[in-house]
């Protein structure tokens, strides 16, 4: 049996979760090295079976991610599909709700994310910061300030 038809298989066999909600859908070039930085970088959790494009290609069609409690679909590109990204990913920021953005935020950039807006107070009550991932996509972390 293939690899594929395992995968496949595991996936049947297991019991499907129920999903709800807006789950978003990452396409990344290197979506194997994108989920262990994920893991690094947002304490992601991989609750799926990696599903590969076929024996021979090495590019993830499907993968199933929680960060700090959210769902996250994860794909590597697809050109010849239509699914390309391009210059890369533009015009979304994934924000994190978070117990303490300063702790999200500097383990996002000792991963190596690059800083988009510096972790400080905000005016609307948050501590809040942004980053770029190694992949394109961009992340920001806020929480209450405190008190």
């Amino acid at each position: 049996m293939s690899e594929q038809t395992t995968t496949a298989q595991a996936t049947t066999d297991q019991a499907r979760p129920t999903f709800k909600g807006v789950i978003p859908y990452l396409m990344v070039r290197g979506a194997a090295d994108a989920i262990e930085f994920y893991k690094r970088a947002l304490g992601a959790e991989e609750l799926g079976p990696r599903i590969p494009a076929g024996e021979s290609d090495p590019r993830l069609m499907h993968a199933y991610l929680k960060v700090n409690g959210s769902d996250i679909f994860l794909s590597d590109e697809f050109p010849e599909y239509g699914q390309s990204l391009g210059e890369g990913p533009k015009g979304v920021t994934l924000h994190l709700a978070v117990d303490d953005a300063d702790r999200w935020y500097n383990r996002a950039m000792e991963a190596g994310c690059t800083v988009e807006m510096e972790i400080a107070d905000q005016f609307w009550g948050d501590r809040y910061g942004a980053v770029r991932d190694p992949f394109g996509h961009s992340w920001s972390f806020g929480s209450p300030l405190k008190q």
